[in-house]
């Protein structure tokens, strides 16, 4: 490999939520946090030289992308995804739940109601209740270790509650579900049988496994609006950069206004010039991540599969997050909980964060060097 993912970055001191945050909690310092959705990783290098460069340049006054960071964000998505979308149908914000939030805010009124399928990315319930919005879940069917969607209490739930949007998670965060075109076709029927607007957030979409393949909602409705972002991608979260495609004039004026509205819409100056080189220049370092991360997929899956087999993995079809289920020991959540906590000294997200149907699950972030996700396995094996 031209790139070194192999290497163990010492986070420590350094606002990193991940780790700084351990003592904190009250967790032993031994802890390996393996929870939020940020990677170990350095950014790609040809990233990290145009940020000194501008470091080096130091002024850090008021910001706006040129043309060519457009140009970036739209290469890369017609490249890579087929879906061609233009300069201006690109919406700006700070971060991706903030543009879903200022959304909600945008395209429904208090009390209205919102659906989310469930378990899911827990800002979506924040978004949605913290606003004001009524909300409404849809429940993933789990049968024979893998989830699909239960259309007929979709369809159901909208027109029981008169749900004006649906939120979707695609590819979906924690299951690791890629929705296939059929499955993205009969929800937008569906939608659109009785007027539902959609977001689809698909942050995640650039780590896809195996045959799957990743389809942009806005090629099956160019009215459905698309939230994207470098930051799961690239490891870029920090610097704020997220882009929301939206093809329909009215709806990207609502949403452009609610983002004035909320004084807060400008991107840094880091965001943008880490966004269009890593857009413009990290396609091959993110190929390298993405066959390093698939062997660590491999190497969680064998080591449950013949050390752990208790512990079954949920398919992974998408995202660097695996769903592991714990259902076949009998234990209640908290002492699941307690077990990797208190006696293996590592820390995921539990299951229930995602909602009541998480009960019995954890996920884990295997992007990070496999010699943490070796330790985390040995210790995972020597208290289950």
């Amino acid at each position: 490999m031209t790139y070194n993912f192999d290497t163990v970055i010492d986070r420590s001191n350094t606002y990193a939520v991940k780790y700084d945050i351990v003592h904190k909690k009250g967790l032993p310092l031994d802890t390996l946090p393996m929870w939020v959705a940020d990677m170990d990783f350095s950014a790609p290098p040809e990233v990290l030289a145009d940020l000194q460069r501008t470091v080096a340049h130091g002024i850090f006054g008021y910001s706006e992308p040129e043309d060519a960071y457009y140009n970036a964000v739209i290469e890369w998505f017609s490249a890579r995804f087929g879906y061609r979308v233009q300069q201006q149908d690109i919406v700006l914000s700070p971060g991706l739940v903030f543009g879903l939030a200022q959304a909600v805010r945008a395209f429904t009124a208090p009390g209205d109601a919102v659906i989310i399928q469930t378990p899911v990315y827990y800002p979506f319930y924040n978004v949605v209740r913290d606003n004001g919005r009524t909300l409404v879940t849809n429940s993933l069917l789990y049968k024979n270790g893998a989830y699909s969607i239960d259309f007929e209490d979709f369809e159901r739930k909208i027109i029981v509650n008169k749900v004006k949007l649906f939120i979707l998670c695609s590819p979906h965060n924690p299951v690791g579900r890629v929705w296939t075109r059929a499955d993205l076709e009969q929800l937008n029927a569906i939608c659109t049988a009785h007027n539902v607007l959609i977001i689809s957030d698909e942050i995640h979409c650039d780590f896809v496994w195996g045959e799957h393949a990743h389809t942009c909602f806005a090629l099956i409705n160019e009215d459905a609006i698309v939230a994207t972002a470098p930051s799961k991608t690239f490891n870029l979260a920090g610097l704020q950069a997220s882009n929301i495609f939206v093809k329909n004039e009215t709806l990207r004026k609502k949403l452009s206004d609610e983002l004035y509205s909320s004084g807060y819409h400008q991107l840094s100056t880091p965001g943008i010039v880490s966004c269009q080189s890593a857009y413009e220049k990290g396609g091959a370092w993110l190929d390298e991540l993405k066959r390093y991360l698939e062997e660590n997929i491999r190497s969680v899956q064998e080591f449950l599969k013949t050390r752990l087999p208790q512990i079954k993995l949920v398919e992974t079809q998408a995202t660097y997050l695996l769903w592991l289920d714990f259902s076949a020991y009998g234990l209640q959540d908290e002492e699941i909980n307690r077990r990797i906590v208190e006696d293996a000294h590592l820390w995921f997200n539990r299951g229930r964060i995602f909602g009541d149907e998480g009960s019995g699950f954890q996920r884990i972030n295997i992007a990070c060097p496999r010699a943490i996700i070796n330790e985390a396995l040995r210790r995972l094996e020597h208290v289950f």
